[in-house]
């Protein structure tokens, strides 16, 4: 079992718990939350390893939550890649995404296996990737 620690933020029920179940077989700890607020909570009291999200969510938009990760991380020492996984799939909002610093972007709908190969991706860069 991996020590490995994903923030999954997904407003939709359906999608978060089955994915959370196909991350957590893979043998990661996922910590599911709803909206973009209980995201960004978790992140500062959790500190994942990782975090997925997406960007069409209740109580704060998912850009948010990145622009106040990449602004005021709670780890300054350790980089915390961020997986946008979102339904917005126009050039600008992908560009904003990686302008604010998102490390991939996955439009849906997606598969299950586009998310692991990313997050996968993401964990073996973090020994790599520091903050500055």
């Amino acid at each position: 079992m991996s020590n490995i620690k994903i923030l999954f933020a997904e407003d939709d029920q359906t999608i978060r718990d089955i994915l959370t179940e196909r991350i957590e077989k893979e043998g990661y700890l996922v910590i599911p939350v709803s909206d973009g607020e209980e995201a960004w909570e978790k992140i500062q009291s959790e500190s994942p390893d990782v975090i997925i999200l997406d960007l069409l969510m209740p109580k704060k938009h998912g850009f948010e939550v990145l622009k106040d990760l990449r602004q005021n991380p709670p780890s300054p020492e350790k980089w915390q890649p961020v997986i946008i996984v979102s339904a917005l799939s126009e050039l600008d909002d992908i560009k904003k995404g990686y302008d604010l610093e998102a490390d991939h972007y996955i439009t849906k709908p997606c598969r299950a296996e586009d998310i692991l190969k990313a997050l996968k991706l993401m964990i073996n860069l973090i020994p790599q990737r520091k903050t500055s």
